[in-house]
């Protein structure tokens, strides 16, 4: 969203507001936005512990403090994702009237959005069901998940550079940041057969990288540079999407939908906790043909083997490609670009049809 806003011919200027608790510390001056951070942590903590009680306190004390970050910068206008931090922000946006742009990217939206939905003046998100679901009076537009753009990486390209021939099939791996542990474990008891039908890159985590290494180091010389582990894939993962022919992966939003935007087969397997967000994420994608979906409890060794043969099938393989394919948004992230701009210009909201446009990259 940030860079969208920021290729825009007038660009505006971006302030970043966050908590004490994820990325944002490290991700967010390293692109060049400021950033200024509420008591608040940025998400909820969910366990009985200390912070279960302190949680509420700082929430208290984070609404004069967002109160005077908003008076000193006025901004024209608020782009949020509505989780728990965003709760100061919007009430004091509310107070000053400030306009705020919301979007969230999962079917069924958490209670934090639920919640502050109704403090946004336009909605934006990735499943017609979550307009449904938030029952705002607002407007609400289906613009996809904001990503970064697949049209700016070269498949031959992307294939020469992770050393993958052009007869090789390349299964991507990841788990996201939650509970990697499960696909680790299967990887490695699936390995010594899964790299003599695929090239497979692998995402392990910190956690599992040194045991992903051990594993590729057992296998036998020739098949030890078909298995690639890799602690995190940042920069590269536009490459490693580029390059793949087919994912496993959980199903949180942006995974979702850069696969979409690659047009890639998947098979999902959804995080099992965060009431269930992930699995009505990937129900949407099995309905429409594009993924294959295993519970988080039936993934292991066997069922990776049998994701891998899809690639087997040249017909399958082809009509979940098109299936992915129909439902990318690569544009999503200008369509909310819109959004925020014209609220922040105190114009009408874009026409819808319009928006869909820009979010499927078709628009003029």
């Amino acid at each position: 969203m940030a860079r969208s806003l920021q290729d825009r011919p007038v660009a505006p200027e971006l302030h970043w507001v966050g908590g004490h608790r994820g990325l944002e510390a490290q991700v967010v001056p390293a692109s060049g936005i400021p950033l200024r951070r509420l008591a608040l942590r940025s998400l909820r903590t969910v366990d009985l512990n200390v912070h279960a009680i302190l949680d509420p306190i700082r929430l208290v004390l984070s609404v004069p403090q967002a109160g005077a970050m908003l008076l000193w910068r006025r901004p024209a206008a608020i782009f949020t994702t509505g989780g728990f931090v965003a709760i100061p922000v919007l009430l004091a946006a509310a107070v000053l009237r400030v306009p705020v742009v919301m979007w969230d990217g999962n079917v069924v939206p958490g209670r934090s959005v639920r919640w502050t939905a109704r403090l946004a003046h336009a909605l934006a998100v990735s499943f017609v069901a979550t307009c449904q679901m938030l029952g705002s009076r607002r407007p609400c537009y289906v613009t996809g998940t904001p990503i970064r753009d697949p049209r700016a990486v070269d498949r031959s390209a992307a294939r020469a550079a992770l050393g993958v021939g052009p007869d090789e099939r390349l299964l991507l791996i990841f788990g996201g940041s939650q509970a990697v542990r499960r696909f680790n474990e299967a990887v490695t008891e699936a390995l010594p057969e899964l790299v003599r039908r695929v090239r497979v890159l692998h995402v392990t985590g910190d956690d599992g990288y040194d045991s992903a290494v051990a594993a590729r180091d057992a296998l036998p010389d020739e098949l030890r540079d078909r298995y690639r582990p890799a602690r995190f894939l940042r920069d590269e993962m536009a490459l490693a999407l580029a390059a793949a022919d087919l994912v496993v992966g959980r199903a949180g939003s942006s995974t979702l939908a850069e696969v979409a935007a690659f047009g890639l087969p998947m098979v999902v397997v959804p995080y099992p906790h965060a009431a269930g967000h992930q699995r009505r994420n990937a129900e949407a994608m099995v309905r429409a043909g594009a993924a294959r979906l295993v519970d988080d409890d039936a993934f292991d060794a066997l069922a990776l083997l049998a994701s891998a043969a899809i690639l087997d099938n040249p017909a399958e393989h082809a009509a979940m490609a098109a299936a992915a394919r129909s439902l990318a948004r690569p544009g999503a992230a200008d369509a909310v670009a819109e959004l925020v701009m014209a609220a922040a210009e105190r114009r009408p909201n874009p026409d819808p049809l319009r928006l869909d446009a820009i979010s499927r990259g078709v628009a003029s």
